[in-house]
């Protein structure tokens, strides 16, 4: 099969899946929509879930590629807009976000990459003294409310629709896992949170690799544990 046949195929039942969801990519309206036979799409995909997961792979690299991460603007404020970002995109593409919030189906390659970037951006947080908690619970935090808050809007009916669910839901994550923000123009507004001093300071000296590089092998292991240990610490009563 050429490549050319190929993307016809996808961009088919990319149509249909934006049109009905999941359930009205059949094999018979793709093949009818693409101009070929079923046994071409079995032949290349196997079946239906391996044409979807084409599909919404092709879709989320689009999304992706789109997702750089700059030196030159305040961490939390990409962070923000990259929460927003992700809203935005779960909305326009409910079929594809339907089939990515199934919690059985192992992760694609371009889903690890898109984890990938939230990471980096949480990492930037944290070496900017402003991330309260450990990268890998922002970074699980982050992911979950935002697919939360998507299905969520998506299944709720319009007349019910909350207009201040994604601004609140932001304050919460925030008001979790990131310091107070910093005065000045341009930075991103957060929610006064508990004083967690020495908690941002052991998730900022963690994510510094060069600050740790002094550290033997076995220091830099025992010190990312100790930090770790602070940064994980419950609040105090």
């Amino acid at each position: 099969m050429t490549d050319s046949v190929r993307s016809r195929i996808i961009d088919a039942a990319a149509d249909l899946l934006a049109a009905g969801g999941p359930t009205g990519v059949t094999t018979r309206a793709v093949a009818t929509a693409a101009g070929v036979q079923a046994p071409t799409i079995y032949r290349q995909f196997g079946d239906k879930n391996g044409l979807l997961e084409a599909v919404a792979d092709r879709v989320f690299a689009s999304y992706v590629a789109e997702k750089s991460v700059p030196d030159d603007v305040d961490p939390v404020e990409h962070l923000r807009d990259s929460f927003d970002a992700h809203i935005a995109f779960g909305l326009a593409n409910p079929g594809v976000t339907a089939l990515f919030s199934d919690p059985l189906r192992s992760h694609s390659g371009v889903e690890e990459s898109g984890i990938a970037v939230l990471r980096e951006r949480i990492h930037r947080v944290a070496l900017a003294g402003r991330l309260r908690v450990p990268e890998t619970r922002a970074v699980s935090l982050v992911h979950a409310i935002g697919v939360g808050v998507v299905l969520d809007l998506i299944g709720t009916p319009a007349d019910d629709l909350d207009p201040a669910l994604v601004e609140a839901a932001w304050e919460a994550l925030a008001y979790s896992i990131l310091t107070t923000a910093p005065t000045g123009p341009g930075s991103a507004t957060v929610a006064p949170a508990p004083s967690m001093d020495a908690r941002a300071a052991a998730v900022q000296l963690a994510a510094d690799d060069e600050a740790l590089a002094a550290l033997s092998p076995a220091e830099r292991s025992l010190m990312r544990d100790w930090l770790a240990r602070i940064a994980g610490a419950p609040s105090a009563p």
